[in-house]
């Protein structure tokens, strides 16, 4: 166990900034600090960090606490193994005194398979530069390859040697079980009960998670064994999910941030091929697919990736299905395409480091300037293959999720195909309005969620921002959420949890659109994040003047309620109902959005010059109608015939 002067001694020396830091992209803002929730996908900031005071609280998972308590949450370490983390991170030193026997009897068993992956690791690299077997084969490899001590080291790379049970027999002796090398993946058992090492003959690259832990290995082959394959890797265990790792992130993480942009490329030896030519901000996928998790790690700490592309003409068709992925998870795509037969291990060899980082610079395209190159020699003289192209590029374009985006690159790809850019901007719609149909059938097929609802707030803001023209109508509507967030956000729920809590969550994606009702949420999370009270009068003094001012006029009365709020039993304070005062104004701002909506949409429809471009305005006013319709139920009264018939039927509350 560690000592309290140790533990002591750990938490004087933290800085809660700089632990995050190593994990997450985080911005100040004023005297704090936000990110993007590393525990959920949101879209817009909602996770803060406040250095005076050494904590952070992210409002979309609900998880807060100090510099300890995020690593556990992040990392899913202990108490105890976060604390040796932060030790080793600054400098403090905490004895071990313990035997791996009782090691492991002492912690649990997620922490055993981290000890027995260090183990292993220190046991490959020391068979790399202190075995016959390992100098002779395995560092002569790497040195073949280029590597130099200096990355050789800073990977841990390591070589197994060519035995069946070599790393069995001395892992048992130094006290591992057979249970827990055969849960690391380290030993394979055969039906029989025999047991081999997994690893045999081939060199070592260990996977690190964002900490720097050892939790799988990737291993080559050197030889030519007939059906043997050219790389084998750990299984899935309790501490490794293949999709959820980068290989290289924990040494890239940093220049990534340094250059705001990292690297994309596929396997081991290219990733520290590029570190030998000072190129340090790239990650592998390790010849997996790209995963959604994959794409979430990156943009932790960036927006921005560029992807490098061996130049063989199936590989680079094959991997551009990923391209989608990579643009619908919100990243900024470039693309580099390295010469015919070339990847980025071989190209460095034989360019040398100067020439391989000038041609990066010189060939990096956006995915639309690239696609277009790689299939016009097959499209330019055939119309059928010329649309199929054009249709590929904006299905891609329409995985965007930033419609300003999309219009900037509909605006590129209509100057590169010489297509109008009103033909391209109808079949962008066509897609998005196709897909969301089907989200919306799909929805009808599911169970039913929590609040009755078929679309979720983020998703309904999102599309708002294509349709919106005023921002009158939509105020009106985050005005009563900012009424029901201050009058009752102090307030805890039948669940124990307070009600700015749900009201946060529910709105995680949305940024209000009257800025000084943006200035009051963000003001009401700081104070929450620092353990100040929220109750109205208290918060009134957190504020700047103006503002203050300006929220006074909800609190004439001790807790205001409108005439329409009453008609639809919508209660406040220690008598009434906090649940559902909160869900109803939640639905109400749902409303707002999708009844706004619908407003500009008509006036659209009337605009249009040709049928064709009305009957694509009809088909939107038919989807928003429907979810108008789907939160209507859901707030249990009726809204009268859509704006496709004359004005909204529901009466807006009075502003008081």
């Amino acid at each position: 166990m560690i000592s309290r002067n140790t533990i002591d001694e750990i938490k004087s020396r933290i800085d809660i900034v700089d632990v995050i830091s190593d994990f997450i992209n985080v911005k100040r803002s004023g005297q704090n600090y936000k990110a993007l929730s590393p525990f959920t996908n949101e879209k817009t900031a909602s996770f803060y960090v406040v250095p005076n005071k050494g904590i952070f609280k992210d409002f979309s998972s609900g998880k807060g606490g100090d510099a300890i308590t995020f690593v556990m949450e992040h990392e899913g370490m202990s108490y105890t193994e976060a604390l040796r983390y932060l030790a080793k991170k600054y400098g403090v030193e905490i004895k071990e005194e313990l035997t791996p026997e009782k090691d492991q009897a002492a912690q649990s068993e997620r922490d055993s398979l981290y000890i027995v992956m260090n183990y292993a690791k220190d046991y490959y690299k020391d068979l790399l530069h202190k075995s016959d077997e390992g100098q002779s084969i395995g560092l002569t490899y790497f040195r073949e390859r280029g590597f130099t001590d200096r990355d050789i080291e800073k990977f841990e790379l390591g070589y197994a040697l060519n035995e069946w049970n070599g790393f069995e027999k001395t892992a048992l002796k130094a006290g591992y079980s057979p249970e827990i090398l055969e849960k690391a993946g380290l030993i394979v058992k055969r039906e029989n009960g025999n047991t081999y090492d997994r690893f045999r003959g081939r060199v070592i690259f260990p996977v690190h998670n964002l900490s720097g832990k050892v939790i799988a290995f990737g291993a080559r082959m050197l030889g030519k064994e007939k059906d043997q394959p050219k790389y084998i890797n750990s299984p899935e265990t309790d501490i490794y999910h293949k999709s959820n790792v980068l290989y290289g992130m924990f040494q890239a993480k940093n220049e990534i941030r340094k250059h705001e942009f990292c690297y994309l490329v596929e396997g081991y030896t290219d990733v520290i091929s590029l570190h030998q030519s000072g190129i340090q901000n790239v990650v592998a996928s390790s010849g997996t697919a790209l995963t959604e998790e994959q794409i979430k790690l990156m943009r932790r700490f960036t927006e921005n990736v560029t992807v490098l592309f061996d130049g063989d003409a199936a590989g680079i068709k094959a991997a551009l299905r990923g391209i989608d992925l990579v643009l619908k998870g919100g990243l900024n795509v470039r693309i580099v395409l390295l010469p015919d037969g070339e990847d980025p291990d071989s190209f460095s060899k034989k360019r040398g480091s100067s020439e391989l980082v000038q041609f990066l610079k010189e060939h990096t395209r956006d995915f639309i300037s690239f696609k277009i190159d790689l299939y016009t020699a097959d499209a330019s003289r055939d119309p059928i293959k010329k649309a199929e192209l054009i249709r590929d590029i904006l299905t891609s374009i329409t995985a965007i999720p930033d419609p300003l985006k999309r219009t900037v690159y509909l605006q590129e790809c209509s100057k590169k195909l010489e297509v109008p850019l009103s033909v391209l901007s109808i079949e962008v719609k066509k897609i998005l309005l196709a897909g969301k149909t089907n989200e919306a059938k799909s929805d009808r097929n599911a169970p039913p969620q929590q609040d009755g609802l078929t679309s979720s707030l983020s998703e309904i803001h999102s599309l708002s921002k294509s349709f919106l023209t005023s921002e009158e109508s939509l105020a009106l509507f985050e005005r009563e959420f900012i009424k029901v967030l201050i009058n009752l956000g102090h307030y805890r729920t039948a669940e124990g949890e307070h009600a700015y809590e749900y009201l946060f969550r529910e709105s995680q994606d949305v940024e209000f659109l009257n800025p000084v009702h943006q200035e009051i949420v963000d003001q009401y999370k700081i104070e929450v994040t620092e353990g100040h009270s929220v109750k109205p009068s208290d918060f009134m003094r957190a504020l700047s003047p103006d503002t203050a001012a300006y929220v006074s006029g909800f609190l004439v009365q001790k807790y205001f309620i409108s005439e329409g709020w009453k008609k639809h039993h919508i209660i406040i304070g220690d008598e009434y109902n906090v649940e559902q005062s909160s869900e109803k104004v939640i639905m109400q701002l749902k409303l707002g959005i999708i009844l706004k909506m619908l407003g500009d949409n008509l006036q659209k429809v009337k605009e249009q010059k040709t049928v064709e471009e009305q009957n694509e305005m009809l088909e939107i006013q038919a989807t928003l109608d429907g979810y108008k319709n789907d939160i209507a139920r859901g707030l249990g009264r009726i809204v009268l015939p859509g704006l496709t018939s004359g004005q909204p039927g529901v009466k807006h509350f009075q502003n008081q």
